[in-house]
């Protein structure tokens, strides 16, 4: 009995010194638990740095290269254009005169020996007017109407040339007889890209075609070609009323006007006598 308790209480302090290492041990374990507090701190730096970091992005996208793109893309095509238009400040041309006045054409009366008189004209500005239609005539254009002769309208060109609102003058023959061609070149200019060419038709008191301030210059560049039907005109220096009338000088000079009435009429209508056209040669 007495050796039965005494082997108990030597067990007993041993149990209890391998549960006090137990907790000893437990305690150590537990103790690793207080760097999470610690490892938090890193977390909070890795966040201050990375707030950082996008505040500095959103500055580059403001000095993007989008508005040097827009700014140089709409430039090169309006400095490219404009020299274009502006490279050609002459152009050539060649006017063909075509008649087709005949018997055929315009039955009534009509003349022996149909001709029509050497072309005359110029090339002007829009201050310049050789002759329009509802105007007087000048002596020039009487004379060339009358006569078929060149002068005194050319001298009047040279004036309009001396004072800057004429550029060319234009100078080709007639066609005699009629139906017939002729050509004649010239050049047109941006100063004067107006042109106003007459001839008188033969043989009549004071009648002739042409046209007057006809633009070869348009939408910011020469025409290729323009084509101009010819009718009458009355100058209104001469009252004859037939093809071979005798001169009837106008006392008191009229308008110039169209032709709208015998010989030239037929059927109700006027028909042309032919044809301006206007070719450029230098495209």
């Amino acid at each position: 009995m007495h050796r039965q308790s005494h082997l108990t209480l030597q067990i007993a302090p041993g149990t209890i010194l391998v549960a006090s290492l137990i907790l000893v041990v437990m305690s150590g374990c537990v103790m690793p638990s207080t760097p999470p507090a610690t490892a938090s701190i890193p977390t909070s730096t890795v966040a201050d740095t990375s707030t950082s970091e996008p505040a500095a992005t959103p500055t580059l996208p403001a000095t993007t290269i989008a508005p040097t793109e827009t700014a140089a893309t709409p430039t090169p095509p309006a400095a490219t254009m404009v020299p274009t238009e502006t490279s050609t400040p002459s152009a050539q041309y060649q006017l063909t005169f075509e008649a087709t006045w005949s018997a055929g054409t315009h039955p009534i009366d009509f003349p022996p020996n149909p001709h029509f008189s050497d072309l005359i004209g110029a090339t002007h500005s829009a201050a310049a007017h050789l002759w329009e239609e509802g105007g007087t005539a000048t002596p020039g254009i009487e004379n060339m109407a009358e006569t078929g002769a060149k002068s005194p309208l050319d001298s009047e060109i040279d004036s309009l040339i001396g004072g800057g609102s004429a550029c060319a003058k234009i100078s080709g023959g007639g066609i005699n007889p009629s139906p017939g061609v002729v050509t004649v070149t010239f050049i047109a200019t941006q100063d004067c890209p107006l042109v106003s060419v007459v001839s008188m038709i033969a043989p009549s008191p004071d009648w002739f075609v042409g046209v007057t301030g006809l633009s070869l210059y348009e939408d910011g560049k020469w025409v290729e070609q323009k084509a101009v039907e010819l009718y009458p005109y009355d100058a209104g220096t001469d009252s004859g009323s037939n093809y071979t009338s005798p001169d009837v000088p106008t006392g008191s000079p009229e308008a110039i006007h169209r032709i709208e009435a015998e010989p030239l009429l037929l059927e109700g209508t006027v028909p042309p006598l032919g044809t301006f056209t206007f070719t450029r040669l230098d495209d």
